[in-house]
């Protein structure tokens, strides 16, 4: 990478919506703030979007709808990626990156998916790829794993890693609202898409999942090696019994070495202790907790979206590649030297909490509990109550920990079975 000289960092924003507005505000307000801590000026010189508006306090004659002209340009130093989505996305970060550009992007779904293929690009042509806000918006994460805890041994990664859900479920908790009503309220206060499905689905999250896996192990993670459930189908029962648990339920991403040292990852609704440090994550806030073998346990928590908090996340790392750019080198890339392979999901291990309705006599508890004995899972305790109808009884369990293939083959069986009325529910206990 040639040195700049005296000549300003010229930067290229593709996208100009809620988070890229943002970041070309503080490129133009806060520009001798930047000079100084770059040690050249950031230029912003064009804005590549899909159809020219005007946008207050920004000259109309940086847009432009050619963007793969933008990107070609000779005078472009670093491009800023804030479209989102694949394609043109993906063609967009690849051209710039061979023609000798430093990159930073917020997109989770292309990195998850296609994040090898952009970070040996990157390596070839000796330029950076930097991407601290597809994860956790204005949470610093991915440098502490990439660069901080280089050095040390991760065992295990968790977080909230979407504030969608997190705000969803608090309202639930907190309010004793339904999922349909906290979705409604999340909408109105553009929290939710109006196409909510990759957050609630989980879809979202496990991008920021496969991303999190990929830097803490050293290894690849795609999005379809991430095992998705999301939280669609939590219920106010659900909630009741995570109450009468002590816990609060959290769509959790969750990455670790099982015991074989191969990777597991997913993201589920889980139960998590109220003396969880994730658990008293509120609103649309994010939070992820980090152990390793030697800094021990860590957490990081802050808003997870929004355009100022996510456009600062992009700036920082403008500012580490710019500094790169003047100094003629490229930051430290991907690190992915080790392969250990994918847990399969069967195999994991958990506490869960086992939910179902099941007839109200004499004899089932003992049915259920040997069934789960045959399978291999532990109980840990049993809660009943009748139902409101009278005609069966609610069935609590939560299980020590277990593979979870197992537990779903005890829950095949039951359902197989004529003591089981029906209403079944699997979740996760973190902690237990």
């Amino acid at each position: 990478m040639m040195t700049l000289g005296d000549a300003p960092v010229r930067v290229a924003l593709l996208g100009c919506g809620v988070v890229g507005s943002q970041v070309a505000r503080i490129l133009l307000e806060q520009a001798d703030d930047l000079r100084a801590r770059v040690g050249r000026p950031l230029e912003l010189v064009g804005i590549g979007v899909r159809r020219t508006t005007d946008r207050p306090g920004i000259d109309p004659a940086l847009f432009t709808t050619d963007v793969p002209s933008l990107v070609a340009r000779e005078d472009v130093d670093l491009v800023i990626e804030l479209i989102g989505g694949i394609n043109p996305a993906r063609e967009l970060l690849l051209a710039a990156i061979q023609g000798g550009k430093s990159v930073v992007t917020a997109n989770k779904a292309l990195l998850a998916q296609h994040g090898a293929e952009i970070y040996d690009a990157a390596a070839a042509a000796d330029v950076d790829v930097y991407y601290e806000a597809a994860v956790a918006g204005a949470i610093p994460i991915i440098r502490p794993l990439r660069e901080s805890l280089v050095g040390d041994a991760v065992t295990a990664v968790k977080g909230i890693v979407n504030g969608t859900t997190n705000y969803i479920l608090d309202q639930m908790h907190t309010h004793k609202v339904s999922f349909s009503d906290a979705l409604a309220d999340a909408q109105r206060l553009g929290y939710a898409e109006a196409d909510p499905t990759a957050d609630i689905e989980g879809h979202d999250a496990a991008a920021k999942a496969a991303i999190l896996a990929s830097l803490a192990f050293h290894t690849r993670v795609t999005l379809d090696d991430v095992a998705c459930e999301g939280i669609s189908s939590v219920t106010a029962d659900d909630v009741r019994a995570a109450e009468s648990l002590r816990c609060v339920i959290k769509l959790l991403a969750q990455c670790s070495v099982s015991p074989d040292g191969t990777v597991a990852v997913g993201v589920h609704p889980t139960m998590v202790p109220l003396e969880h440090p994730l658990a008293g994550i509120r609103g649309a806030y994010n939070a992820v907790f980090i152990e390793s073998v030697n800094a021990g346990r860590l957490m990081f928590m802050g808003p997870g979206a929004g355009g100022s908090p996510t456009a600062s996340a992009v700036l920082g790392d403008v500012v580490t590649a710019a500094r790169n750019r003047v100094r003629g080198v490229a930051g430290h890339g991907e690190s992915a030297y080790s392969t250990p392979g994918i847990t399969d999901p069967s195999s994991v291990v958990s506490a869960y909490y086992v939910a179902m309705t099941v007839r109200d006599e004499p004899g089932v508890l003992s049915r259920v509990a040997d069934a789960m004995a045959r399978r291999g899972v532990s109980i840990a305790a049993v809660r009943q109550e009748q139902t409101s109808g009278g005609s069966g009884a609610r069935l609590g369990i939560t299980t020590h920990r277990a593979p979870d293939g197992n537990v779903r083959a005890v829950v095949d069986e039951l359902l197989g079975g004529g003591d089981v009325l029906g209403d079944v529910r699997v979740l996760r206990v973190e902690g237990a």
